[in-house]
């Protein structure tokens, strides 16, 4: 699974990508700060499964602090996109290119309404326009891709009569699209997949734009909301756009992730409390500044929004492979979480873990209860299950 960062240059996608990671990444206030992708590992936050049984978690991977495990998935941010990157202005094509094999998006967008579309210093700039302008690029992209083909495609789904949505997914397959994602575009268009030659240029971009927000939908991160104008762009945006809109403060996360690192203080991502260990007098004022955000909203924004587009949106599940002593050989305690796709189920949970674990599945046994479930039994959020073979 891979989340792409997008939004305009200079609106703090890095600064959100290394509050969510703490990767070594250039942060700069000029547009196109980020040139090349940048990968690297965030991370949900869940309760340890260990805990309900008086242990703690030897992650192979992520880590656990206090009670809570943080489980890895993958996050890039790419170059920030300007208007025509669809047509390969700015780093437009690279842009893209890079977003491709992303599962869902989260647009960063500055609420401050101090730098305009092109990521330079301004005054009173609607960070809606932001919003707008990446939702026509994103859609002129995916419209692109189905219009190079679309005369000889349609005259071929009406001559040989093939199954329409596993056409369009294999179309779209670099791009990650599934069957299951234009039949739902289908359904909610109503437009005549029999004579799609028919179809006007207003109903093809209609097409696109449905594809896009169901194969790889967004969460808006509505940064910078400790500017004076932030609060007010935050509401207004609310009110205008029906995504997942989350206040976020990531230039906050960073400063909290990095004294936490240093020792300076205890945090956990995502929650209100901040103890102090020792700081100077500078350092405790900024603290308490982003305390007050924090206070206000709740948390800086970055975790809630990693978890909602992982758990929310995409609705993954987080499944522990769990043995009767939630140990390995080693003696680890719970060493594995895995993000499984919704409607997985105990035979898919085999699978991942290995080929022949599937193959040889006989039922598994779910740690809590300690019941034995088939292999059509449906993940549920943080199981444990203990897979038995023949």
């Amino acid at each position: 699974m891979l989340i792409g960062l997008v939004g305009k240059p200079n609106c703090g996608k890095s600064t959100f990508f290394k509050a969510a990671t703490l990767a070594d990444v250039l942060i700069a206030n000029y547009p196109f700060a980020t040139i090349k992708p940048n990968h690297g590992i965030a991370y949900v936050k869940i309760k340890d499964l260990a805990a309900e049984f008086g242990k703690v978690s030897n992650p192979r991977e992520g880590f656990v602090k206090n009670g809570i495990r943080f489980v890895p998935f993958e996050l890039i941010d790419v170059a920030g996109l300007v208007s025509g990157a669809s047509e390969g202005k700015g780093l437009g094509n690279e842009f893209l290119n890079d977003l491709s094999n992303a599962d869902a998006f989260i647009h960063v967008v500055d609420m401050s309404g101090e730098t305009d579309a092109e990521g330079k210093p301004t005054k009173d700039y609607y960070p809606g326009k932001d919003i707008e302008f990446i939702e026509k690029e994103l859609d002129l992209w995916y419209l692109g891709i189905l219009k190079k083909v679309w005369k000889s495609f349609s005259r071929t789904i009406e001559a040989e009569k093939p199954n329409f949505a596993e056409a369009i997914a294999k179309q779209f397959s670099g791009l990650k699209v599934n069957m299951n994602d234009v039949k739902q575009v289908i359904l909610k268009s109503g437009l005549n997949v029999e004579r799609p030659s028919k179809w006007s240029d207003n109903e093809i971009m209609q097409f696109a734009s449905m594809l896009r927000k169901i194969s790889k939908p967004m969460i808006i991160a509505a940064n910078k909301i400790d500017r004076p104008n932030g609060r007010e762009n935050f509401e207004l945006v609310k009110e205008e756009f029906d995504y997942p809109i989350v206040a976020c403060f990531a230039e906050g996360e960073l400063a909290l992730k990095e004294a936490d690192k240093a020792g300076l203080i205890d945090y956990i991502p995502g929650n209100k409390e901040i103890k102090i260990n020792k700081l100077n007098e500078k350092q405790e004022k900024a603290i308490e500044e982003i305390k007050k955000v924090i206070d206000e909203f709740g948390s800086t924004g970055v975790q809630e929004i990693l978890n909602t587009i992982i758990f929310d949106i995409l609705k993954y599940l987080a499944i522990y492979p769990a043995g009767a002593k939630l140990s390995d050989s080693k003696g680890n305690v719970l060493p594995d979480c895995f993000l499984m796709p919704p409607g997985s189920t105990a035979l898919d949970f085999a699978y991942r873990l290995h080929s022949d674990i599937g193959n040889n599945f006989v039922k598994a046994i779910d740690i809590r209860t300690k019941k034995a479930v088939g292999k059509d039994y449906k993940l549920k959020q943080c199981d444990g299950l203990e897979i038995m073979t023949k």
